[in-house]
């Protein structure tokens, strides 16, 4: 079942953008009029139309498009990637932003994509990231975007840099190769591994998921990065782990596990950190409220989510007015409205950027997991 989004920015849970700092977080951009009509049904007509409305977006948060570090591609199919590359090329002729593409179906019904992204206000810095010896990528986006003390990376895939072909393996050895050549980008970038704050995961199968945290452990022993990880389908068949991401050059950097919700102290996992704090912002990793007690109600795991989050804003020294955008991972688009209701509720009169995606998550029996990123 796909529900239409909402015709007017007033109706949606997520503000058109938010503002931190020299960062301009924008929600998802769909092909879609205020009437609700979608701009024509191939994928380069709504490419173009999501782009333009990006476009628009952005000026009025006082930027440009030249200024977008990063973009989140949400794609109905696998089979659009090319045509949705060509069109998109052409808005970003030179120094393209990092990008990350996954298969997930966009709200509108005939919607063929949606998008999200992260831009630079005027007179931040813009760099491209091109560690030596490697090809650009061989789609319009750049490995690697810099912006004072925080590298964006592109969603990463196995790939053999020099040449761009294509490093098979299973998602074990997939998930090295990634993080391996996620170590080269932070590398160029003046940055480590252990700089990374935080990660998003995608699997096509999520009967790899273990095998992925046990490659995945060993590049991050220490105070792992905050890190959501949802099945999700990818461009290419042949790559069977995707990763985001984002890393801080922070002078302090602290890891918080979540209270328990009597205060007590939380048990950490070894597969990440339920938060890292650095001097100005707080990156929250994916959070569920999947339990015997909520099994099959969404309403219910999602005000456990919630609390949880909520807790550990606390805990890192937050509160909800700080949250400047969302992540929301919806199972079944039928319980998308009850998950925003909630969220809107909660964050009261904060207005933060945000994306809800349908998809299923990695807890077979989890409705619904939020990831937050929050500033002073």
């Amino acid at each position: 079942m796909s529900l239409a989004v909402p015709s007017s920015h007033a109706d949606s849970p997520h503000a058109p953008f938010a503002k931190s700092g020299s960062f301009v977080h924008v929600s998802t951009v769909a092909p879609v009029d205020a009437g609700g009509a979608v701009a024509g049904d191939d994928v380069a007509a709504q490419t173009r139309s999501v782009l333009e409305t990006l476009r628009k977006r952005l000026q009025a948060a006082g930027t440009e498009l030249d200024r977008v570090a990063s973009v989140m591609v949400y794609l109905r199919d696998a089979a659009d990637f090319a045509a949705m590359n060509q069109a998109y090329a052409a808005f970003f002729p030179k120094d393209p932003p990092t990008r990350t593409t996954i298969v997930v179906p966009p709200a509108h019904a005939k919607a063929r994509l949606e998008m999200s992204a992260v831009a630079l206000l005027p007179g931040a810095e813009r760099r491209v990231v091109l560690p030596d010896g490697w090809k650009p990528s061989p789609s319009p986006y750049s490995y690697g975007i810099v912006s004072g003390d925080t590298l964006f990376l592109s969603g990463l895939v196995a790939r053999n840099p020099a040449d761009n072909s294509i490093a098979g393996g299973d998602v074990a050895t997939q998930t090295r190769a990634v993080l391996d050549n996620a170590g080269a980008i932070l590398k160029a970038a003046g940055l480590s591994h252990a700089d990374v704050v935080s990660a998003r995961v995608y699997l096509p199968d999520t009967s790899g998921f273990q095998a992925m945290n046990e490659a995945y452990r060993s590049y991050f022993p220490e105070r792992p990065p905050a890190r959501a990880t949802v099945q999700s389908g990818l461009a290419g068949r042949e790559y069977v782990v995707e990763i985001t991401l984002l890393a801080v050059k922070a002078a302090a950097r602290r890891a918080i596990t979540t209270p328990n919700d009597d205060g007590s102290p939380g048990r950490a996992n070894p597969n990440l950190s339920s938060a890292i704090e650095t001097r100005d912002r707080a990156f929250l990793s994916g959070m569920l409220g999947n339990s015997e007690a909520t099994k099959g109600d969404v309403a219910a795991q999602t005000r456990v989510t919630l609390d949880r989050l909520g807790r550990t804003l606390s805990a890192a020294g937050y509160g909800w007015e700080h949250v400047k955008d969302g992540i929301l991972y919806v199972t079944d688009a039928a319980n998308r409205s009850a998950v925003e209701t909630l969220w809107r509720e909660r964050l009261g009169a904060t207005r933060a950027a945000g994306v809800t995606i349908v998809t299923p998550l990695v807890a077979p029996d989890g409705l619904v997991e939020i990831m937050l990123t929050a500033a002073r």
